[in-house]
């Protein structure tokens, strides 16, 4: 975590004073979700000297960002990270490439600097979240109102920190389908999978403790794990999974207490695992006494039938911890989602749960179990299914009639991510300027490591947010812009730096 800060240049050149400077830059990294709730940041002297300014600096830059909400101070404690980030701040119009992806502070800087731009003409290829006008909106307000002429008042009392009993009933019975066998009392409710990976990492986690994940990986797990001062072990992927070798080598070297990984289109790549190697992974992390944390991404978008099992369907001693959220096929902003948690981990994750917000919005709950019980969800999933699974083919069939050969893809099956490694002769971060200039943006694949890449030439496109007709023209203008700098480089020996 301290390299994050000791990452930040402030410029002593500059009109603005540097605290102001520091202020603005520690905020930035607290909306983006670099900087989680609840974290310490560093200590004065400590922060003074990792920066090698004065601790009038710190004491100045820590006041503003308290006066401005960011973060809190406890007496005899230090100055902590606020639960609620002032949305004051946010210029939404600029920054909508989606914070839920993109977390580091090169890529605000570039959206703030004016070098990436997102307007409603943007081909955006960055986002794996659903457009609103997608979002059920007429049935979720039907189930809302029921719920409140139903409930009444009691729809705005905290529920059990667990959830409300009636939704982790429904949840189990959504379970079921994709043979995990649950009960309610393991069900726990949360808001979103962010919040899943965070309450689990508060609650098993220690400053130096291991956690492996696969590289590359979805990169709000990498901040929160790194959030928690704990220290991440990457194994990479081939075509059917984790290179198991490295693996176990990781689990016997390293001791880590959790793996955390996206055995199904997995998010950046689309690689789903083999079910072999699913069962192999699940004995490997009880042969190291290590949990799972499966996070089921978007295994329900199966367009070519391929059937994989969740490693939870196959956990006979309670070693999986089962994340899914519903942002990616429902509304991201109502930020729902659950855990299956093993029994003898219970007590730490509700305790955890109970630490970070008491308990998930009531309303939103008793709402949601209305709208699972009604029928809608599996009516809104088929919609959702159907809009991807066109898009899904639209993508693979640009990308075939217009990439270049030197770049490389594979057909994940499903999932919304397609995975481009790009010839080394285009800079993923002039390619990015350049496609943003013709309105295109798209996930440079740096962002999703956990550490600086050897590889750097690849980049994640999403066609969850493109409209069907787009897809084309924009996977058509941004194999012409490869195009283009590759051939830059074969003809003048140097790379184009726009």
């Amino acid at each position: 975590m301290l390299e994050l800060f000791k990452s930040i240049k402030l410029d002593k050149d500059s009109s603005t004073p540097l605290y102001m400077q520091l202020s603005d830059k520690i905020a930035e990294m607290i909306e983006s979700g670099v900087l989680l709730a609840d974290l310490k940041l560093p200590s004065i002297r400590r922060m003074s000297s990792l920066l090698n300014v004065n601790s009038v600096t710190i004491v100045s830059c820590y006041k503003q960002l308290e006066a401005n909400g960011y973060v809190h101070s406890r007496p005899g404690s230090g100055t902590y990270v606020s639960a609620v980030v002032p949305s004051h701040r946010i210029n939404y119009s600029d920054r909508n490439i989606i914070l839920d992806e993109l977390y580091q502070i090169d890529d605000l800087d570039l959206i703030n600097n004016g070098h990436i731009k997102i307007n409603e003409n943007t081909i955006n290829f960055a986002s794996a979240t659903p457009e609103s006008n997608l979002f059920p909106v007429e049935n979720f307000k039907l189930v809302l109102n029921e719920v409140l002429d139903r409930d009444l008042g009691n729809a705005f009392d905290y529920q059990d920190s667990q959830g409300f009993y009636p939704l982790r009933s429904s949840v189990c019975c959504l379970l079921e389908k994709r043979d995990i066998t649950c009960s309610e009392e393991n069900v726990q409710i949360i808001s979103g999978a962010q919040q899943g990976i965070d309450i689990i990492a508060k609650a098993l986690l220690r400053q130096g403790d291991y956690v492996i994940t696969e590289s590359p990986t979805y990169t709000g797990a990498i901040a929160v794990f790194k959030s928690r001062g704990a220290e991440i072990a990457g194994v990479p992927l081939t075509g059917d999974g984790p290179d198991l070798n490295i693996l176990e080598y990781n689990l016997k070297k390293y001791k880590p207490k959790l793996i955390y990984i996206i055995p199904s289109f997995q998010n950046p790549t689309g690689i789903s695992y083999s079910n072999e190697k699913r069962k192999e992974i699940l004995a490997l992390a009880e042969k190291y006494n290590a949990y799972i944390i499966e996070d089921d991404y978007v295994s329900g978008l199966d367009f070519e039938n391929m059937d994989f099992k969740p490693i939870k369907s196959l956990d006979k001693s309670d070693r999986v911890i089962f994340l899914k959220s519903f942002s990616k096929i429902f509304m991201p902003g109502l930020r729902l989602g659950f855990m299956v948690v093993p029994s003898g981990l219970k007590g730490y994750i509700i305790e955890a749960k109970h630490a970070t917000d008491i308990s998930t919005s009531g309303l939103i709950q008793r709402a949601f179990d209305l709208y699972i019980r009604k029928g809608m969800w599996d009516e809104h999933f088929k919609l959702m299914f159907d809009i991807y699974k066109e898009r899904y083919y639209k993508t693979i069939k640009a990308l075939e009639s217009f990439l270049p050969q030197n770049v490389q893809f594979h057909k994940p099956g499903g999932g919304l991510n397609i995975w481009l490694d790009l010839p080394s002769s285009c800079l993923v971060s002039s390619l990015l300027k350049a496609a943003s200039a013709e309105n295109i943006v798209f996930a440079p694949g740096r962002i999703f490591y956990s550490s600086t890449p050897t590889k750097l030439n690849n980049i994640r496109l999403s066609f969850a947010a493109v409209h069907t007709g787009e897809i084309e023209r924009g996977i058509k203008k941004l194999s012409e812009l490869i195009s283009y700098f590759d051939r830059s480089k074969s003809l003048t020996g140097n790379v184009p730096i726009l």
